[in-house]
């Protein structure tokens, strides 16, 4: 397995450790989510859904409430703030010790968000929507996923032409990532942007190359959950794409996934679980 020397992440004062990886469970405030399973419209919902993942063993909830499926309808930053917040509060005052992510290519919304008590900012944008974003994270101190993406959610589907992909993901995630690093960022987690300004050939080829990625040294996000990379290739829904995502997943641990960005907390459990087993020595 694929080793990346730093495999932690300081989460407003408590080490959380990468080994075995970790999984981020996902709560979509959003009506038009592409997994309609994922969809939490109110507060209490939320708090019964976190509920349940925090049970099944996620390290990370993922709020967010812009849909960034292609061609998704853009909404205002307000309405983003109005529907991430509450749920926000409502889960930590149920459950303080929960390590909330918020999924937001906002500054405005990611500080609310870290000052509502969230502990880690998921950008799906790589600051490439917000000039003011890696400035914001920095003086926050919380922990930065950095994805790639080209364009926008309501462009990037015609934005995939790449002369190499893995090549081309690596080189356009360099200069965001010495920004990042030049304002005294620490805790950076890298996400290849699965689906992002990408077709499905090219993700599997993302997925088969993920180990070209730790030549950055930091820990990695996958987020291939039901995706259509998945289900179109099986001529099936999303509904019907568990096992499919189960079996990506496995894949992208044993190329060196340190977290795993899914709508399905148990069986992500379990697949890191059991390979732990597998390979005990590699996992330590």
């Amino acid at each position: 397995m694929p080793k990346v020397t730093k495999k932690t992440l300081n989460c407003r004062g408590k080490l959380v450790d990468l080994r075995p990886a970790a999984v981020m469970g996902i709560l979509n405030l959003t009506p038009d989510s592409f997994y309609s399973g994922s969809r939490v419209i109110t507060a209490e919902q939320a708090v019964v859904t976190a509920e349940r993942m925090l049970a099944e063993g996620a390290t990370f909830l993922d709020v967010g409430g812009y849909s960034t499926r292609p061609g998704a309808a853009d909404i205002s930053a307000g309405e983003e703030a109005d529907r991430v917040l509450p749920v926000i509060e409502a889960i930590l005052d149920r459950f303080p010790d929960a390590l909330l992510s918020v999924d937001t290519f906002r500054a405005s919304v990611a500080r609310q968000a870290v000052e509502a008590g969230a502990c880690l900012v998921n950008d799906v944008s790589g600051g490439g929507l917000d000039p003011a974003m890696f400035q914001t994270v920095a003086e926050l101190g919380v922990p930065y996923v950095l994805m790639h993406m080209r364009g926008t959610p309501q462009t990037m589907a015609q934005l995939t032409q790449y002369q190499d992909v893995v090549t081309d993901v690596i080189d356009e995630l360099q200069t965001p990532l010495a920004a990042l690093r030049a304002l005294g960022q620490t805790d950076i987690v890298l996400d290849p942007g699965f689906g992002f300004a990408k077709v499905p050939t090219q993700n599997f080829q993302l997925l088969n190359h993920l180990e070209a990625f730790q030549v950055f040294d930091e820990p990695l996000l996958v987020g291939l959950s039901r995706k259509s990379t998945i289900w179109r290739t099986l001529n099936i829904t999303p509904e019907e794409a568990l096992n499919g995502t189960t079996v990506l997943n496995t894949v992208a641990l044993l190329k060196g996934a340190s977290i795993l960005r899914v709508h399905d907390v148990k069986e992500a459990v379990e697949a890191v679980r059991l390979l732990q087993q597998l390979q005990p020595v590699a996992a330590k």
